[in-house]
């Protein structure tokens, strides 16, 4: 193959807009700067705000028009370089193929039976790309002096991933040939395909990350242009706003954390190969071999030859894979919606309240979730609608009660409620909210069904509408889940039915079915609180593209590549 890049450059009247001069440049990159950097909008402005800040981009991609570097050919070409390049380097590549697999994309095909929790997969470190190799590549003596660099690892890879594509004799370049050349993350929507996420949980983190792209590019492009340490990269004669976005896609729907040659930290990488393996449901089964010093995959399940091979990328809900991966997967048994709830500091039982979701383990604000599976509510927002909804004699027993300390245990246990009334207030407030949180939405589901029958709807628009009705649909079994828990305790009240009585053994269990969640609340990481603060951060972050990274490996490890 060894088909060289080219660099488009823009000449007067070729079909690209005349030659900008770089101060003319450099003057629109600063406002974009200063309109990305300015306080964050008031309440119910971001759209307005997203609007601006697109079209300052809008008007710099129009000048740097024909400029971007692409490579010639179709990305199928490069394949057969991608394996022979990977099998040079000690990867095991002989169990499968690159194959397309239309609405999918391409991905990987066995060329064998594989049986499940078989290896068949491994790649060595030397062909990852993660911040280390940045470091000691042409990008180092930038990242040795720029904090923001160096505080972000995903910002990073990016930049390293533009530079080693730039250089013609990059080790990388089989692997950076063979990704795509454009990706379907909201990044590359339009307009108008965005706007159909107004009213949705998910359109806020839509608009910070595009906010936020545009902010580093801005910043970056400067830093380029004047930093000393920047004077011989390839950047420095073509950056472009669309060779940022597309890094920072690539990027953002491949990256994962890798522990570091001694194993003492984690750091992020790039993975070649393993990248190309698309999502469906299950468990995670790649990890990381530091005795052998590469990345090893497992088959999830047993694969038949010419079958697809899957890997599982986490428990992502439908927004994360839409907004960090550009897919929107159907199946998706771990999807959710957030839901921020507290206690009123101005209510008058407030101090009580926070005492005993304290004892508890959870904080008296919190952002949880609401699943799209039964139970829709957690062991923990279970616990905290209790609190929420006691009396104070409930209060009190729960404070300073015979077996005060031991009760705090089963506030997570839907066999073991506070009372009945307890009950019908916490379901009834649930069914409520989840109906009033429907109602912001500017379509119905009936009308989403509708739309999404029309046959002209671009992919990006069928994937916004998707996401939007999933939300809803959630909220309306959340609400129906509701409905019939207040009318089943409603008619215990009504019989009178006594409360069930707990035994010692069994008070430190939750209903949750998962393993690690069979532990005493107190005792338990709460994942919603995490979720919760990670929020705080990604808003509060000046550089973040808000892409959630967790370790491969591990528990809970998610794995984030995808190809589309």
């Amino acid at each position: 193959m060894g088909k060289k890049s080219r660099v488009k450059t823009q000449k007067s009247g070729s079909g690209a807009s005349a030659v900008v001069s770089p101060k003319e440049m450099m003057n629109l990159i600063s406002e974009l700067l200063q309109k990305c950097s300015s306080a964050a909008p008031s309440a119910g402005k971001e759209w307005e705000e997203y609007i601006q800040i697109r079209g300052l981009v809008e008007k710099i991609r129009k000048k740097q028009k024909g400029m971007s570097v692409v490579f010639e050919g179709s990305r199928e070409d490069y394949f057969p370089d991608l394996m022979s390049w990977a099998q040079e380097n000690g990867a095991s590549c002989d169990s499968f193929i690159v194959t397309n697999f239309g609405a999918e994309g391409y991905g990987l095909r066995a060329t064998r039976d594989i049986k499940a929790e078989e290896l068949f997969l491994w790649i060595p470190r030397k062909m990852l790309m993660t911040v280390e190799s940045a470091q000691n590549s042409e990008l180092g003596p930038l990242y040795s002096q720029d904090r923001i660099l160096q505080a972000m690892g995903n910002v990073t890879l990016a930049l390293h991933l533009l530079c080693e594509r730039a250089n013609p004799a990059s080790s990388w370049l089989p692997y950076i040939r063979s990704l795509p050349q454009e990706y379907d993350t909201p990044l590359y929507y339009q307009q108008d395909e965005v706007q159909l996420l107004l009213g949705t949980q998910a359109v806020q983190d839509v608009l910070s990350q595009y906010k936020n792209t545009a902010r580093q590019y801005a910043y970056f492009y400067k830093l380029v242009q004047t930093h000393p340490a920047a004077s011989k990269l390839a950047l420095k004669d073509s950056f472009t706003f669309d060779d940022y976005r597309w890094a920072v896609s690539s990027v953002m729907t491949r990256q994962n954390q890798i522990p570091t040659e001694d194993g003492s930290r984690v750091t992020l990488a790039l993975i070649p190969v393993w990248d190309m393996c698309n999502h469906t449901n299950g468990l995670i089964t790649t990890g990381y071999n530091l005795e052998d010093d590469r990345c090893e995959c497992v088959a999830l399940q047993d694969y038949k030859e010419n079958e697809q091979i899957y890997i599982f990328y986490g428990t992502r809900s439908n927004a994360e894979f839409v907004i960090h991966n550009g897919f929107f997967f159907h199946d998706n048994v771990h999807d959710r919606v957030k839901i921020k709830l507290g206690v009123s500091k101005s209510e008058r039982l407030y101090a009580m309240k926070a005492e005993v979701l304290a004892r508890a383990g959870i904080p008296a604000s919190c952002v949880f979730a609401l699943h799209c599976n039964e139970p829709p509510i957690s062991a923990q927002l279970l616990a905290f609608l209790r609190v929420f909804c006691m009396t104070e004699e409930e209060l009190k027993d729960y404070l300073l009660g015979d077996r005060a300390i031991n009760k705090i245990f089963t506030l997570g246990n839907s066999e073991f409620p506070v009372s009945w009334d307890n009950e019908i207030k916490l379901w009834t407030f649930l069914e409520t909210r989840a109906a009033l949180l429907l109602k912001t939405y500017r379509t119905t589901s009936e009308e989403d069904c509708c739309m999404l029958e029309k046959p002209d709807l671009s992919l990006h628009s069928r994937v916004a509408i998707q996401l939007r009705l999933a939300e809803k649909q959630i909220l309306e079994k959340v609400s129906a889940s509701g409905r019939a828990k207040r009318l089943q305790f409603q008619k215990k009240l009504e019989e009178d039915a006594p409360l069930p009585h707990y035994e010692e053994s069994d008070i430190a269990l939750l209903e949750n079915s998962d393993t690690d969640a069979k532990l005493p609340i107190i005792l338990r990481k709460l994942e919603e609180v995490e979720e919760g603060q990670e929020i705080q951060v990604e808003e509060h972050s000046h550089f973040l593209n808000g892409e959630k990274q967790e370790s491969m490996g591990g528990v809970g490890a998610e794995q984030v590549p995808a190809d589309s």
